[in-house]
């Protein structure tokens, strides 16, 4: 039963009964609500923070077991970029400049830049996101010593082909020149004998007699051979590999055949003067990649370095060629 409450009123002399407002009341209730509530979210925050149910600490112990496997694969995957960092550089830098191959182009591998922006975007990613993130690194380096393993193979090969590659290098003077006085028209622009402008010569000219035996500077196998209406003449044209080409022009007499298989040192052809020529001479050429090089450059089997030296001297003097 409800208590009823009065009060003694010292004006009317009489006691009556107190009369709590509506408004009171329910502010009074509003403000109990509240308290409850805000208690009620304490404890249960002091709950779940201190004392966690068993699939919270199984979730927890996950996440920490997740935090230490991806700290070891970050590391792991940093120290293989930079053991694949140094291998590609090796590779491009050291193996295949030992036998003059063309490096692999950045292309192939992973730029500075992207790998850059890949770990500054990382530190803003969730876990799940990290670790896919490790997989896609561990995608790539595998992607990357895939390339390596087919790098290395190369060359393996090369190794193996190493004697073949410098019997197919151009090495020795096409004609007998041991008193080194046969050079007349060296590589670059000379004056032409029949326009008497400068035109730019793309080998070396060799005076010697009618009928002086000319050789293969290398190991090769004839790609043309016979008389070209482009001014060489009686020529032949040898395809030694890896990139190498000679010509040999201006013959009196070819002696090698189309598709033959030729040896350095064997004789191929005659000195002449056919085609457009001022006289019997031996016009050679050493092209590489299919660009012409200067063929004094490739005659490190038969001199010295002195007479190398009185050749460069006689094959840079501004002169007059012979075709």
């Amino acid at each position: 039963m409800k208590k009823i409450k009065y009060f003694y009123n010292t004006n009317t002399l009489r006691f009556e009964k107190i009369e709590v407002p509506f408004r009171v009341r329910m502010l009074r209730i509003f403000g109990f609500v509240a308290a409850s509530l805000v208690t009620a979210f304490i404890i249960v925050n002091i709950i779940y923070r201190y004392f966690p149910s068993a699939n919270e600490k199984q979730l927890m112990q996950q996440n920490h077991s997740l935090k230490d496997d991806y700290t070891v694969l970050q590391d792991r995957v940093l120290q293989l970029q930079m053991q694949m960092e140094e291998l590609e550089n090796r590779d491009n830098t050291v193996y295949r400049a030992i036998f003059e191959a063309v490096p692999i182009p950045d292309s192939v591998r992973v730029k500075k830049m992207e790998k850059s922006k890949e770990v500054s975007l990382v530190s803003g990613l969730s876990e799940n996101e990290l670790i896919k993130g490790i997989k896609d690194q561990l995608n790539n380096l595998s992607l990357r010593s895939a390339y390596m393993d087919k790098s290395y193979n190369e060359i393996a090969g090369m190794v193996k082909n190493k004697e073949k590659l410098l019997l197919a290098i151009p090495a020795i003077q096409p004609v007998s020149n041991k008193d080194l006085s046969k050079i007349a028209s060296g590589f670059g622009n000379r004056i032409d004998p029949v326009y008497k402008v400068r035109k730019f010569h793309a080998g070396l000219d060799f005076t010697a007699s009618q009928g002086t035996p000319i050789y293969a500077t290398a190991d090769g196998r004839v790609k043309e051979s016979g008389f070209n209406t482009s001014g060489f003449g009686n020529h032949v044209v040898i395809n030694h590999g890896y990139g190498y080409e000679t010509l040999y022009g201006h013959m009196v007499r070819v002696k090698a055949r189309e598709g033959q298989t030729v040896k350095r040192g064997e004789v191929i052809g005659y000195v002449g003067s056919t085609g457009k020529s001022t006289g019997p001479h031996c016009h050679y050429e050493v092209h590489r990649n299919g660009q012409p090089v200067d063929p004094v450059y490739y005659f490190y089997n038969d001199i010295d370095p002195a007479q190398f030296d009185r050749l460069l001297k006689q094959a840079a003097s501004s002169n007059q060629s012979f075709d």
